[in-house]
């Protein structure tokens, strides 16, 4: 995977990267636009000279004709070489969107949960379209807005030159102060820029956070308030615009006002010459139609350039939000896990979530491959700390989580988490189809091989569905009951055949008779297999060969669940519990 972390806070380095992975093509548009800009200055410079022909009489009517070759060239190599640079500008632009949005979504994909935790998936997303566009706009205004100007002053001056070069030293100089002045006072406004990106994110992030929670909106009767909660967001993000776009019209006007007084001066400069006998009527002309080119090549310079900046503050506020450094890596001397058994072991491991209280202090547990361990107690004991440390979702500050004495921040992560299957609690489905969210468990799985999955899983549910396996679940599984989702996670791990199987109260959301439907599938699944179930319904562990029970984030007892019963002790307790609300229910 790439590495993005050089580039959290220079997002013209990042556009870069791009530009470089097209370099041919980048070249080309830019030889093709600086090519056509001296075509269209040197057209005043034809019409200087077609005039100055016009003046000599009909008896040059040769050096007539060949000023007008000359100056109709000029304008043909004009038109077409903008055309070629669009042309090619049509693939390479939209390529390099698409090579950055692909980079930035693998690169957000390597974060940290912790990363997701602190973020509205909205708003990350949305700055991913934001990068996209903004570079797309800068690599256009650049190209067609930016440079065309810089090059038509340059040579609009050095033809100036030709007539008087005092009067180009002094528009040299002039121009070089203006534009000093105006990048100094683009860059001024870029925090207020910066504010109108940071709250045009937020916009796009409440909308999706509302969308994807309307069931709990409309149980609650939330929409008044969240539509009041929104238009104060709308409210923030125009006033952070209206900000942003009346400082980029100041700039404006100042620009148009220096640019009016430059040009009255320049032409009557001129005309002082040909009064003086020091220029001709064609270097009238030359000047004047320079002089309004200048005005049109900088007045389109400064909104440009004032443009830009927004789009700039855009790209850097997406840039620096995304680019971060992913917090967990695998190591520079990572090997792939060797599965010999999965034997797992938790040794002297402290752990604090990033903010939080400390969950483990010196914890150790250590699990024989193919045994079957139940994790049971109070919430909030550690139990699915555990399943975390285990996935390397997060590294323990001290301490270590081995699998066949293997660090498991010294192995790849993809190796580690190709050796886990786990059935949640809470089941995470696309909204795709059953087929391709069972197949999501080995994607190179053929269709048959996702149909025993099934079955083996008791999806028989599947069979009363006009699709079938091709059935849409919707957004999130919402087209389906708990239970049929909880199923088709089963089959995913099934699917998996992984040496680890972790299952986090994977029959809660079945009733008693798919349970024990389930129960059995799951005996199948867990031979030769090392298990870790975590479960408040201890009846689903009744066959476990071990009873782990934590309180506190420490072990209080630990055994067969038969030995554990004769033991006046925490385990028995909760059994106890279990048993009087299972009979408050049978009554």
């Amino acid at each position: 995977m790439d590495d993005f972390s050089g580039y959290g806070g220079r997002p013209f380095a990042f556009v870069m990267r791009y530009c470089r992975q097209r370099s041919a093509s980048h070249v080309a548009i830019l030889f093709c636009v600086v090519a056509a800009v001296a075509c269209s200055v040197g057209t005043q410079y034809g019409v200087k000279s077609l005039v100055d022909a016009l003046a000599g009489g009909p008896s040059r009517s040769g050096g007539v004709w060949l000023a007008f070759i000359f100056l109709m060239s000029l304008i043909a190599a004009d038109n077409f070489l903008w055309r070629i640079a669009g042309w090619v500008a049509s693939f390479t632009f939209v390529g390099v969107t698409g090579d950055l949005r692909r980079d930035i979504f693998r690169h957000l994909t390597g974060h940290a949960p912790s990363y997701f935790a602190e973020r509205m998936p909205g708003m990350l997303t949305s700055r991913i379209t934001a990068t996209s566009n903004a570079v797309y706009s800068v690599e256009n205004m650049l190209v067609w807005n930016v440079l065309p100007p810089c090059i038509a002053t340059m040579a609009a001056i050095a033809l100036i030159g030709t007539v008087s070069p005092p009067m180009a030293a002094g528009l040299t100089v002039v121009a070089g102060i203006m534009v000093v002045a105006m990048f100094k006072m683009a860059a001024a406004g870029k925090p207020l820029h910066e504010d109108f990106a940071d709250k045009a994110a937020a916009v796009d992030g409440e909308m999706v956070d509302v969308v994807n929670n309307m069931p709990l909106v409309r149980a609650f009767c939330g929409i008044d308030h969240e539509l009041d909660r929104f238009n104060a967001t709308v409210g923030r993000e125009l006033s952070a615009r209206g900000r942003s776009l009346r400082y980029l019209e100041k700039l404006r006007i100042t620009h148009a006002a220096i640019t009016v007084a430059l040009t009255v001066s320049l032409l009557a400069w001129a005309i002082t010459l040909w009064q003086r006998g020091g220029a001709t009527t064609g270097d009238v002309v030359l000047v004047c139609t320079l002089g309004l080119s200048i005005l049109h090549a900088t007045r389109d310079l400064a909104v440009a350039l004032v443009d830009i900046t927004q789009h700039v503050a855009r790209l850097s506020e997406a840039v620096a939000t995304l680019l971060v450094p992913h917090e967990l890596t695998d190591h520079p001397e990572a090997e792939p896990l060797r599965k010999n058994g999965a034997a797992i072991a938790f040794n002297n491991v402290s752990f604090r979530y990033p903010g939080g209280r400390p969950v483990f202090e010196r914890f150790n547990l250590r699990l024989q491959p193919g045994q079957r361990v139940g994790l049971v107690g109070e919430s909030g004991g550690g139990k699915s700390t555990l399943f975390v440390l285990m996935q390397r979702f997060y590294d323990p500050e001290r301490g270590s989580v081995t699998i066949d004495g293997q660090d498991v921040s010294r192995v790849t992560q993809q190796s580690l988490r190709a050796a886990i299957s786990v059935v949640p609690q809470d089941i995470s489905l696309f909204h795709r189809s059953i087929l391709e969210n069972i197949r999501y468990g080995r994607p190179t799985a053929t269709d048959d091989e996702v149909l025993r999955a099934a079955i083996a899983a008791r999806c028989d549910f599947v069979e009363g569905l006009s699709d079938g396996l091709s059935t849409m679940v919707g957004d999130r599984g919402v087209k389906l009951s708990g239970g049929q989702r909880q199923r088709i996670a089963i089959a995913r791990a099934f699917l998996k055949d992984a040496p680890i199987l972790l299952l986090d109260e994977a029959t809660s959301a079945l009733d008693s008779e798919s349970e024990e439907a389930i129960r059995e599938a799951l005996g199948r699944l867990m031979r030769g297999r090392t298990v870790i179930a975590i479960a408040h319904r201890l009846a689903t562990l009744r066959n476990f060969d071990r009873m782990v029970v934590l309180k506190n984030g420490k072990i209080i007892e630990d055994g067969q669940p038969g030995r554990l019963m004769r033991k006046d002790g925490h385990y028995r307790q909760l059994v106890a519990k279990e048993m009087s609300r299972l009979a408050v229910h049978a009554a």
